[in-house]
């Protein structure tokens, strides 16, 4: 459908003139930006961190040591990062809320952008199902008396009430979600380094200590490092979501840009630093850090080491509101994802029914139910589903961001072969080869993080749970492609007009002293 711009809705000054304006050509820009500056950045430092860092980090250290957790971490927070530069650069130019699935569908194949927004849909509502399990294993920490349904059925329906009033309130809520996290981190990393140098109940130096332990710092050899990788990309899932948000940001030719290059120092301090921080103080047999049951977060373990019961709930209590923050993200992609198939034929068009403050309620509804369907099977039991749930979203994960690199390639081409390069909001500095490399190093991870399952014995439920998504996607691929016979984008027939923003379509920001207040305020998150 295509229809008129907004200009309320959008909230753009008048004397823009870009694309979507002269064209009048917009098919998926209906959502209102609403989403402010500092709701943006904030979402975009904090928003996915959630059991991946929190708890993951616990399972990855106990299945491949110390040194598999910090490599592993490292290696794929420096692919998230050149993906996040490709996704940057095309969703400042293209903001709307499907993002590189959409793009996937104008500059590579419809088939290609059909199978993978399916596939990351799935994927948000299997992170929220996930995030919703991940309460009862924190729980446990306190009590194991408390019904295990009763708290998720709880956060459960107030994560569907912020994902379906407006968009304001998801952002204010998530705002200080985030906020509370990143605090909770930053306290977490000097915590760590003043246990590690002697503040601890034994009052010992502990140094490396942990990393010559029998076993260490490789635990469980190539299997053990290669099973890592999932767990890491687990952990920084979401952070190509961030993109999502493009949809319903105000300025997004100007924030985004400002996102992405946070990205780098989010990577960095919030994932692996902890890492090694973790690494360092909590030796991987520590008891309940991978037992099936339950999983005691690495970073409680911390504050019980420097000696306080009281902090240790203190950061399980932080946990517990990290991990409502992630699934309040994952449900907000996720709806927005099931909005964009159906606007663009993927999926019934009931999906796309918008309330009066344009929030496709439908698609918020639905996506919940089907992550509600999947909580509800934690009778298998909590620790088993989240692991499972754990590895079909990493793999999903890497796909997105092999798609991402792919799209980027395809993309370019087509700005190249339209003489249109010079419109860009932003550029990719490592183009072109950092999605060569984010591309072909996603792909090898995708095919050996599956080796544990493989070794000693085979492990049928381990493998499924590794490799389905392969040809799954594949499949739908395959069946769109014949269906509905779509062709492979050309460079010179890509469609690079359609809501489409560019350098004049940038807000002037204020000057004199107003001006630079706001900047470092939008910096700060305040």
């Amino acid at each position: 459908m295509i229809m008129e711009v907004d200009p309320e809705k959008n909230e753009r000054p008048s004397a823009s003139h870009s694309a979507v304006h002269e064209h009048g050509v917009v098919v998926e820009d209906r959502l209102r930006r609403a989403l402010s500056p500092r709701q943006v950045q904030m979402i975009a430092i904090g928003g996915t961190i959630g059991t991946g860092l929190f708890l993951g980090t616990g399972k990855a250290l106990a299945t491949g040591g110390p040194a598999s957790l910090l490599l592993c971490y490292a290696i794929v927070g420096a692919i998230v990062f050149v993906t996040m530069l490709s996704l940057g650069e095309m969703a400042a130019f293209v903001p709307v809320a499907g993002s590189f699935c959409t793009f996937s569908a104008r500059y590579v194949d419809d088939a290609w952008g059909f199978a993978l927004t399916w596939n990351y849909w799935f994927n948000d509502a299997v992170s929220t199902a996930a995030d919703l399990v991940a309460l009862q294993l924190i729980l446990q920490y306190w009590t194991d008396t408390f019904p295990w349904y009763a708290l998720g059925l709880i956060v459960w329906f107030l994560l569907i009430l912020a994902n379906i009033i407006n968009v304001r309130a998801y952002g204010e809520v998530e705002y200080w979600l985030c906020l509370l996290k990143v605090v909770t981190i930053v306290i977490f990393i000097v915590l760590s380094i003043a246990v590690n140098c002697g503040g601890n109940t034994t009052h010992e130096y502990i140094g490396a200590r942990n990393w010559y332990l029998p076993g260490a710092p490789f635990v469980g050899g190539i299997g053990g490092f290669a099973s890592v990788f999932v767990t890491a990309s687990f952990a920084y899932g979401g952070t190509e979501s961030i993109a999502i948000t493009a949809g319903e940001t105000r300025d997004p030719a100007r924030q985004l840009p400002r996102v992405v290059k946070n990205v780098f120092w989010r990577i960095l301090f919030f994932y692996i630093l902890a890492s090694l921080m973790i690494g360092l103080n909590v030796p991987y047999n520590y008891p309940g850090l991978n037992s099936k049951e339950t999983r005691t977060s690495p970073f409680t373990i911390a504050f019980q080491l420097a000696g306080s019961k009281v902090a240790g709930s203190f950061v399980n209590a932080v946990i517990l509101t990290s991990i409502i923050s992630a699934g309040n993200h994952a449900l907000f992609a996720g709806s927005r994802l099931l909005y964009t198939l159906s606007v663009n034929g993927h999926a019934p068009k009931v999906f796309s029914r918008l309330t009066r403050f344009q929030v496709p309620w439908v698609s918020v509804l639905f996506t919940s139910l089907i992550s509600g369907l999947l909580f509800g099977a934690s009778f298998i039991g909590a620790g088993q589903l989240w692991t499972w749930l754990q590895n079909l979203v990493g793999v999903s994960n890497q796909l997105s961001w092999i798609s991402i690199g792919i799209v980027s390639l395809r993309f370019r081409a087509g700005l190249k072969a339209q003489g249109k390069e010079h419109l860009l909001p932003f550029k990719n500095w490592t183009y072109p080869a950092g999605p060569i490399i984010a591309v072909v190093l996603g792909s090898f991870i995708v095919l050996v993080q599956g080796w544990s399952c493989f070794s000693p014995t085979f492990n049928a439920v381990d493998f499924v749970s590794y490799y389905i998504e392969l040809p799954v996607f594949a499949l739908m691929f395959v069946v769109w492609k014949l269906i509905k016979r779509t062709k492979f984008k050309r460079a010179s027939e890509m469609d690079l007009i359609t809501d489409v923003y560019t350098k004049d379509d940038i807000e002037p920001e204020e000057s004199g002293w107003k001006g630079k207040a706001k900047r470092i305020g939008g910096w700060l998150c305040f």
